[in-house]
């Protein structure tokens, strides 16, 4: 239960008809949720406009709306309406006021980037929870309050959940909360109505452009600049030859990180190692912080992600030892995921899915100077076919031997999307198989696997799932990865 003129009392509105002495019982922006008492906020989305069920919901007990245009609503109805510019924008304010600003409540710290974002955020709450915070965490692959982990829909959560699941990590007691913020959640509104402790900015590469998403590149930059007019002290990769632009504009104090002699936290003489399978780097700590590091996940890549989390977990005053055993035990599931299961080989889950990862991350194990690269993955049906062009190219370019299998054919033959994998890497002279099966794939690698090998299974990362002519069937890397040396252990 809150007041409508608490819950509106940060936003410029209009009341274009009714009281503003009103009772709110709930906040809803789904016309299927409404109850008896409750605020409902017209969201104008491109599927389905908010405004069109204004009657409905006043019908069903709404006895407020939120509207950025004219709505039809019952004469007789006592209904108040209240006009502001954007809907979206209004929802975050009501709804953080709703829940009684739990952000107020916490340190919160926002993560923005094309790359990076959920591994630092997992470094960031693994470094804070082994110094004895406790830390809640939203992201790609889940929201985390307490012991409870929610699958996530969204990178960033629409304002009203974000607010719940901020209320429900206060009454648990969290000191803290790191969270992914997706250039797409900064426009949309969904992280207004708080301010960010800390806001980070780990790199800005062309993804997310296209009709769904950004029209342009200009327009992706700016949305990410936004979490800096957003944050009291914003936290920049010093290497990235955006940040002049990004930070047009801010509003919060700046620190930098990175390689550059400028950076006010800065990574030096990094070395890659291999140990018993295992890939890693170390490397050393100067700046505001000097120290080494070692962290048990491979490439250049890792370096930035673990310098981005003890930039952040400075400002915790987290003591080194601290810092260093946490970066030891980091472990997010799907991101270049190390599967030990021999000495002689090394077996990594990776959730690179489009060339630009892919590349990325076969690049980055090549350096590691394996006896032979070997990648397996697939590509999504009822997706782009240029992606699996792509993905092939790179493969085939890149890998000693790449295992094509399946992925999420959903209403594709597997067979199809395979063939268009194929013809990417037929541009290249790289070795290939093929094998439909994901499971038979797995154990074709490891069957096959040499000493010096680097086996990266790419493309499912996280997802424990397999989509196949719209169903979701269970599915996750790691029970095949057991099942395989389980049904080897039975045969010997």
């Amino acid at each position: 239960m809150a007041q409508l003129l608490y819950l509106l009392e940060k936003l410029s509105y209009e009341c274009i008809k009714g009281s503003l002495e009103k009772e709110i019982c709930a906040v809803c922006y789904d016309s299927r949720k409404v109850t008896q008492g409750a605020l409902f906020i017209c969201i104008e989305g491109s599927n389905f406009d908010g405004h069109s069920v204004a009657s409905e919901v006043v019908n069903r007990g709404a006895v407020c709306l939120v509207v950025s245009k004219a709505v039809e609503v019952p004469e007789s109805s006592d209904v108040t309406i209240i006009r502001v510019e954007d809907t979206r924008y209004a929802m975050a304010f009501i709804s953080a006021a709703y829940f009684g600003h739990p952000a107020e409540k916490m340190k919160v710290i926002g993560i923005t980037g094309t790359k990076g974002k959920t591994t630092t955020t997992y470094m960031v709450r693994s470094i804070l929870e082994n110094a004895g915070m406790k830390v809640g965490l939203v992201g790609t692959i889940e929201t985390i309050i307490g012991e409870e982990r929610i699958p996530a829909l969204n990178t960033t959560p629409e304002s009203y959940i974000l607010q719940e699941y901020f209320a429900r990590m206060a009454e648990e007691g969290c000191d803290a909360v790191v969270m992914e913020v997706s250039s797409q959640g900064l426009m949309m509104h969904r992280t207004q109505g708080f301010l960010f402790d800390l806001g980070i900015f780990t790199n800005l590469e062309p993804d997310h452009i296209g009709p769904n998403e950004h029209e342009s590149f200009e327009e992706y930059m700016a949305c990410k600049g936004l979490l800096f007019k957003q944050c009291k002290v914003g936290i920049v990769n010093a290497d990235d030859k955006h940040v002049k632009e990004l930070l047009s504009g801010h509003t919060c104090e700046v620190e930098t990180y990175g390689f550059t002699e400028e950076a006010n936290l800065r990574a030096e003489n990094v070395e890659l190692y291999r140990e018993d399978g295992e890939l890693g780097v170390k490397f050393s700590v100067s700046g505001k912080l000097n120290t080494d590091i070692k962290v048990p996940s491979p490439g250049r890549f890792s370096v930035y992600n673990a310098l981005t989390a003890i930039a952040i977990c400075r400002h915790f005053h987290v003591k080194e030892e601290r810092m260093k055993e946490a970066l030891l035990k980091a472990h997010v599931k799907g991101r270049i995921e190390m599967i030990p299961i021999s000495t002689e080989f090394s077996l990594m889950i990776d959730y690179a899915h489009n060339a630009m990862s892919l590349e990325s991350l076969l690049t980055t194990l090549k350096e590691y100077n394996p006896k032979r690269l070997v990648c397996l993955f697939g590509c999504g049906g009822n997706r782009s076919k240029l992606r699996r062009f792509e993905m092939g190219e790179v493969s085939g370019r890149l890998a000693d031997l790449t295992i094509i299998t399946s992925d999420n054919p959903r209403f594709e033959k597997p067979e199809d999307i395979i063939a268009d994998i194929r013809t990417g890497i037929e541009k290249t002279t790289g070795a290939y198989v093929e094998v439909i099966n994901r499971k038979d794939a797995i154990a074709y690698a490891i069957h096959h696997a040499q000493p010096g090998d680097i086996i990266v299974l790419a493309g499912k990362g996280h997802e424990d799932y397999q989509e196949i002519e719209g169903k979701k069937y269970p599915m996750d890397e790691r029970v095949l990865i057991q099942e395989i040396l389980e049904e080897d252990r039975a045969k010997q």
